[in-house]
């Protein structure tokens, strides 16, 4: 396999022989690095971590570093990433604590840009972009699809649905409706469907005017979310999309963003 002669890469790691370690990578145990992933120089990674296939990793980006919470007692924990993701310069990927199940997941597809922070016990689902800086504080749930504009900053515990969009230097400290477009200059507010990502997507303009409408009783009312919840149904042509939005609220712990 192509490693340069610069990198230090401990005999227990498991490296595919097509992938490739660029110059002054440090590659510790119990790392697996899947087949054509290439780590193109001055990339810290410790194990136990599991790498995919297809993968590319920027210059200077650390994986699987112990978390910076203060509960974190140096017990056993993972770090996994998928397939065919795009890893930028200076990210950082925390592994896991026992307060959240031990493991920090990236999926694939998903593109992390330059210096974002992806915290212990994060779980990032597929097809998902995170702009320059994004911070993602511990045990957040990114769905699929969702993107996150740059410096936005994620709280603890919160979860971003799937097809959001959620515009740059945002603050979010509760969880972001799917669907949405979310911009939070100082305060969050929802401003309707995402509709630009939907329609990339293929959803029908019949789902997006649904959505549309549910997000206006939902945020600009005046009704409490039960009682716009059944304006809703009453209202809004249901569907698939519509459901999955009351199931994201129903199940949110922290509230959602309105």
């Amino acid at each position: 396999m192509p490693i340069h002669p610069t990198a230090i890469v401990d005999p227990r790691a498991r490296i595919h022989e097509s992938a490739e370690i660029g110059p002054y990578c440090i590659i510790g145990p119990e790392v697996e690095i899947g087949a054509r992933t290439r780590l193109m120089g001055h990339l810290y990674i410790e194990g136990p971590t599991w790498i995919g296939e297809d993968n590319i990793f920027y210059p200077f980006s650390s994986i699987g570093v112990a978390s910076q919470d203060l509960k974190y007692r140096g017990e056993r924990a993972e770090t996994r990433i998928g397939d065919r993701n795009k890893i930028r310069e200076f990210v950082t990927i925390h592994r896991g604590t026992e307060g959240g199940g031990l493991v920090t997941r990236v999926g694939n597809d998903n593109l992390l840009m330059a210096y974002v922070h992806v915290a212990h016990d994060v779980t990032i689902g597929n097809h998902t972009i995170a702009a320059n800086g994004v911070t993602f504080g511990g045990h957040v749930v990114v769905e699929d699809y969702a993107g996150i504009g740059a410096f936005t900053g994620v709280h603890q515990f919160c979860r971003i649905g799937r097809h959001s969009y959620i515009g740059g230097y945002s603050v979010i400290t509760q969880d972001v409706m799917p669907f949405s477009l979310t911009v939070s200059p100082r305060e969050p507010k929802v401003f309707g469907a995402n509709r630009t990502g939907l329609e990339r997507r293929g959803f029908s303009n019949e789902s997006i005017e649904a959505l549309q409408t549910a997000f206006r009783l939902l945020t600009r009312s005046g009704l409490n979310t039960s009682q716009a919840i059944e304006r809703i149904r009453a209202e809004v042509p249901p569907g698939p999309e519509i459901e999955e939005l009351f199931a994201f609220i129903r199940s949110s712990e922290r509230g959602v963003i309105k």
